[in-house]
């Protein structure tokens, strides 16, 4: 049986790859160029996720793992760190954040876990808060709007309550509506945002992940779509024949009681 390559042979692999006589495409990307693939590889883990399918989890995992290997020897070369500063710093981090664990104060549950991680993150910043400007731009969406609720809401900043957060929601939509009716496409956009981030409040009081509940919803919409197309073709007919009623008749019985 050929004997399993380890994490060490990973990283001699990707320094093969950069040195001379190694891989031209590898040689000629940069910390810039890589960018895009460390998101795409970021989400192909996630879709693994989703479809529980471990066979493909464990290949995704392996090629997300490589984008931090080959950022962190290009980052070698130019004198900036290397992947030993990576581990070592990422091991420190996660020993000095578990002060429940390897400390002699222990935490009773999952949230009294997560205070006291929070607790040690906002001591490496010498007590300021974090700026929610750091949170990264390039985060989807709504799973940005979350955090930046939850980091305002850690500084006391935030609705009291479910109830509170749903009339702000009700009260979004009737400035969408108002602006909506006056025919205002700028001021409409602007209300639009403000209601899609006090519904991903009303997600974060619930305790819903609004990226993964959307994405859900998103999925639940193709499916039943599907199969309303499915259904109009076996009926030996296109659905751009179909009126909206009569694709809405087909919708119900799809979506059942």
């Amino acid at each position: 049986m050929e004997e399993k390559k380890t994490f060490e042979d990973v990283v001699s692999l990707a320094r093969h790859l950069r040195a001379p006589g190694g891989c031209p495409w590898d040689r000629e990307q940069t910390l810039e160029s890589l960018r895009a693939y460390v998101l795409e590889e970021a989400y192909e883990v996630i879709q693994a996720l989703e479809l529980g399918d471990t066979d493909e989890l464990v290949e995704e995992l392996g090629d997300f793992l490589f984008q931090v290997v080959f950022i962190s020897q290009i980052a070698s070369e130019e004198g900036k760190f290397n992947i030993d500063d990576v581990t070592a710093r990422l091991h420190d981090k996660l020993v000095r954040r578990h002060p429940h664990v390897f400390g002699e104060k222990k935490a009773k549950d999952a949230a009294e876990a997560l205070k006291s991680w929070n607790a040690e993150k906002l001591k490496e910043k010498n007590g300021k808060n974090v700026s929610l400007g750091e949170i990264p731009r390039a985060m989807p969406s709504l799973m940005r709007a979350q955090r930046v609720g939850e980091k305002a809401a850690r500084a006391g900043f935030d609705w009291s309550g479910t109830s509170s957060v749903l009339a702000k929601v009700k009260e979004e939509l009737l400035e969408l509506e108002r602006e909506i009716e006056a025919g205002s496409k700028d001021r409409s956009q602007e209300e639009w945002g403000d209601l899609a981030f006090s519904i991903v409040s009303l997600a974060r009081h619930l305790g819903i992940d609004a990226e993964t509940s959307s994405h859900g919803a998103i999925e639940k919409f193709i499916e039943r779509f599907s199969s309303l197309e499915d259904r109009v073709r076996a009926g030996g007919k296109e659905i751009s024949a179909l009126s909206i009623e009569q694709m809405e008749e087909i919708w119900e019985e799809i979506k059942g009681p």
